[in-house]
């Protein structure tokens, strides 16, 4: 009896079990309370508070945050276009899920993936609020608070074993702030490089899975499950410091070619020149340049009535790109009157060097650099040189963190320091970018003046004038000030040891064009310490003018050791 009794209580529970589940699961995704009422509306103002505090959480962020612009514009932009958007977002995910769908055919007797129906709706997602962030870098940072309640229709097709079964997503709905990233702002249209999305926070994301004619998001349980690997998921591939890089243009055409290394210059002589005096002597002198660089060119001392010349003379040329540049070698002959004639020319690709190797090169000097005229092969001397390509260290370079909050590869003053401090020759780079709210008393025509060691170096001359319709003269063009000029130049110091203790000086001149008793005044001036330089290996920051009542100026340092 008891065997029998035991036999039955495992038969019913073997069947009551799973009876049991399938009337749970059809009540609670079948069954619907039929005594649904109409929602009641309310204004505003007949609200009490704990109503109004439920509320709280829909109310756009321009309402409850002052640094978030509203955009009706965009938001209106987007709904116009979201039937062409839709068709251009279903199409990337189609193109991306098919080669995913592929890597399935075979396995756990899965015939086919397919979509049977792929639309996003016609329900455009909204954005309740944009706040724009203000960087020194060339970028253009902007976090929009996005929230889509769509009503998709995504029907995804599987075959299993000669049977065909549909899943269906529906009822999707997406809350993100995202921080969008337009960078490097460059005078291409559209006018940057890449888009650099971010996650600044996890994604809130709800939506339905029809499978068999019931959602399967209403199991206990599994609800949750999706929702916490989902969220995990998306956080590992794109929550800061983690990103998505979208190429807009070719980096190759908008990348500004950095300094990366130093060319070492001997001119150790010449010999056999061609003679340009009426005593059959040159008074030879030798011009250094390379090829793509706007830098002044480096230039020996005059040896006085000499064919074969010594100079033994050390140069140093900063190196953008050594596998394309070259080393432009002019020997010329002085005069002092009239222009000075050139005596021979060379050029020598940076290529042919073995970084940190010393090369003596001996040079055969032709009329020209164009191989294919006869009159090059006239005998016109020879010169030797010494060259060592010196290539910058990697140590700043090897920390690619985000502190200061955006998606960069520098920071714009914090920097990882090394435990040692940096030594050995260097590059001291300074960019000026521009200036803001610089006015002078007498004169608009400002420039800057570099001064580091003794030497000075100057930018170009901005006006201050700008031309600009005047609707209170029946229209007529007239000349406005504007008190913010841009230089955006670079300047070049190459130093021997690093500048710890050292600081530059930076004076914002302006300079009359025309004859005056006071032609320069200062507009102000502001001294930098390089010690933060060298140790953080580059600043890019706005300093306050001293001398100057509201007068600001954006400076890049950079400091790269050989």
């Amino acid at each position: 009896m008891g065997f029998w009794s035991s036999l039955l209580g495992f038969i019913g529970f073997g069947i009551g079990l799973p009876f049991g589940l399938f009337i749970g699961f059809y009540f609670i995704i079948y069954c619907k309370n039929e005594d649904v009422e109409d929602p009641i509306t309310s204004l505003l103002s007949e609200l009490d508070t704990v109503a109004l505090e439920d509320l709280m959480p829909e109310i756009p962020l321009w309402v409850k945050s002052p640094d978030y612009d509203r955009v009706d514009w965009l938001n209106k932009f987007i709904s116009d276009m979201w039937p062409f958007l839709d068709k251009a977002i279903c199409s990337i995910i189609r193109s991306t899920a098919e080669p995913i769908f592929a890597e399935y055919i075979g396995k756990f007797k899965i015939e086919s993936i397919e979509f049977e129906n792929l639309t996003l709706g016609n329900l455009p997602p909204t954005i309740h609020g944009l706040k724009v962030f203000e960087t020194n870098e060339r970028e253009l940072v902007m976090e929009p608070a996005i929230r889509w309640a769509g009503n998709p229709n995504i029907i995804v097709q599987v075959t299993i074993s000669s049977v065909q079964v549909s899943v269906q997503l529906v009822d999707l709905r997406v809350f993100a702030a995202p921080r969008i990233t337009l960078k490097p702002l460059v005078p291409t249209i559209p006018c940057f490089a890449s888009i650099v999305v971010s996650l600044m926070e996890k994604p809130d994301i709800d939506f339905g899975l029809n499978l068999l004619g019931g959602d399967i998001m209403s199991i206990p349980g599994l609800y949750r499950y999706v929702q916490e690997r989902i969220k995990r998921e998306v956080a590992n591939m794109y929550l800061w410091p983690k990103s998505l890089e979208i190429p807009v243009l070719d980096a190759s055409t908008v990348a500004v070619k950095k300094p990366v290394g130093i060319l070492h210059v001997k001119v150790v002589r010449a010999m056999k020149l061609l003679k340009m005096d009426l005593l059959g002597l040159s008074d030879p002198y030798v011009k250094l340049s390379l090829s793509g660089d706007k830098l002044p060119v480096k230039k020996t001392t005059v040896k006085k009535k000499t064919l074969n010349p010594e100079w033994n003379e050390e140069f140093k040329l900063s190196v953008k790109e050594p596998q394309s540049q070259m080393l432009h070698i002019n020997v010329f002959d002085w005069d002092k009157v009239g222009t000075h004639d050139r005596l021979g020319t060379q050029i020598f690709p940076l290529k042919h060097l073995t970084p940190n190797e010393p090369k003596e090169v001996t040079l055969d000097l032709l009329k020209d650099t164009s191989i294919s005229e006869p009159h090059n092969k006239k005998h016109r001397g020879q010169i030797l040189l010494e060259l060592t390509y010196a290539p910058f260290r990697e140590d700043h370079d090897g920390f690619s963190g985000l502190l200061n909050g955006f998606s960069r590869k520098y920071s714009v003053i914090d920097r990882v320091s090394s435990i040692e401090s940096p030594k050995g020759a260097g590059l001291l780079l300074v960019t000026v970018q521009g200036a803001q709210d610089v006015e002078g008393s007498r004169h608009n025509n400002p420039y800057v003046q570099i001064i580091f060691r003794g030497e000075m170096k100057k930018s170009k001359v901005e006006s201050l004038f700008y031309p600009y319709l005047d609707l209170n003269t029946r229209g007529n063009i007239m000349m406005g000030r504007t008190r913010n000029p841009m230089w955006n130049e670079e300047f070049q110091f190459l130093l021997e040891e690093p500048p710890f203790q050292e600081k530059i000086h930076i004076n914002v001149m302006s300079k009359r064009t025309g004859i005056s008793f006071n032609s320069k005044e200062s507009l102000g001036h502001v001294d930098i310490n390089l010690g933060d330089v060298v140790h953080n290996g580059r600043i890019n920051q706005k300093y306050h003018l001293i001398d100057s009542k509201n007068g600001v100026i954006h400076v890049e340092l950079r400091w790269e050791t050989i």
